[in-house]
């Protein structure tokens, strides 16, 4: 190996090693009892039937549409599965919404179509401060649906307005490691519920 190479791997060794340690603190200052709550928010929906939406955007948006994937079709074998959508996943509605009503209206314009009363809505947003998350959090607790925010950074916007939430402590703008929290918790929570209707809960 040439000196270059050397220099190479033992920085990336590094980079490493710092970057999983502090993911490793970012999950270790998790509230345990959000985490708790948001389960015990999902328990409520599927005992009443109600639907639960998962919007965000970029890597969030992956994350919402892994998470209705994770709690619908792991429960769907199972009496009572959960009723989850994600509003990020349909690019011919994103697309016709954001050319004809603005990316900010992508969420709200579907929320308003298909939302309940009852209803649950979990926002995930690193900076808690993505217009189109705000404007649909706004109108769903204007007609009763229950709003939850993941969020990180110092929550934003959408941490104060959201009923409830989990907080993920990452400083600004880090984005992997939100992200990565934020699908710990996805699968967290999602392998709790699973094994919780699987044993008739």
């Amino acid at each position: 190996m040439n000196k270059l190479n050397q220099l190479f791997t033992r920085d990336a060794v590094e980079f490493s090693r710092r970057y999983i340690s502090y993911v490793s603190s970012v999950l270790e200052g998790i509230d345990h009892d959000a985490v708790a709550r948001f389960i015990a928010t999902m328990l409520e929906a599927r005992s009443k039937g109600s639907t639960v939406y998962f919007i965000g955007n970029g890597g969030s948006a992956a994350t919402a549409s892994h998470f209705a994937n994770d709690l619908s079709i792991g429960t769907n074998s199972y009496e009572k599965p959960f009723q989850t959508v994600s509003l990020a996943d349909n690019i011919a509605i994103l697309t016709a919404l954001g050319n004809d009503f603005g990316f900010d209206s992508i969420f709200v314009r579907q929320l308003r179509v298909l939302g309940s009363p009852g209803d649950v809505l979990v926002g995930i947003s690193a900076s808690g401060n993505s217009p189109n998350l705000l404007k649909a959090f706004n109108y769903a607790k204007e007609i009763g649906i229950k709003t939850v925010a993941l969020t990180a950074f110092d929550g934003g916007k959408l941490k104060k307005i959201a009923d409830d939430g989990i907080h993920v402590p990452t400083g600004p703008k880090e984005y992997g490691p939100a992200e990565d929290a934020h699908m710990v918790l996805d699968h967290l929570i999602g392998a709790y519920l699973v094994r919780l209707v699987r044993e008739g809960g």
